[in-house]
């Protein structure tokens, strides 16, 4: 069972600005030396996560992709993700009864999912 996630930056003021545009939110950030990590917003019980810069905190377009609720539709997260200085590498994509997703790169090189019912 997930209960957080880290997605890993290497600019931490750019990776902030990107998800919060895509996502319309307000991320809190907080440094620790040569650590920073800013915190998606949380609400209720749900899965927490962030963005982390530092030491062995390195992006990848490979490996394990963790899939982002995008709310009612994906398709207004998708629009952003290019004007925000990503790149969507496939689009809304139905999956039948679990609703639809679509892969972008960030921009920190990370390959990430957005996830909707709609």
């Amino acid at each position: 069972m997930l209960s957080w996630f880290e997605i890993p930056v290497l600019d931490m003021v750019r990776a902030v600005a990107f998800y919060s545009r895509v996502f319309s939110i307000e991320m809190e950030v907080t440094e620790n030396g040569e650590h920073a990590m800013a915190y998606f917003p949380c609400p209720g019980e749900g899965t927490g996560g962030a963005l982390v810069k530092g030491p062995g905190s390195v992006p990848s377009g490979t490996g394990t992709i963790v899939y982002l609720n995008a709310g009612d539709d994906l398709a207004d997260g998708l629009m952003q993700i290019e004007d925000a200085g990503g790149r969507v590498i496939m689009g809304k994509t139905a999956l039948g009864e679990a609703g639809f997703f679509a892969l972008f790169i960030d921009t920190e090189g990370n390959k990430l999912a957005l996830h909707s019912n709609e």
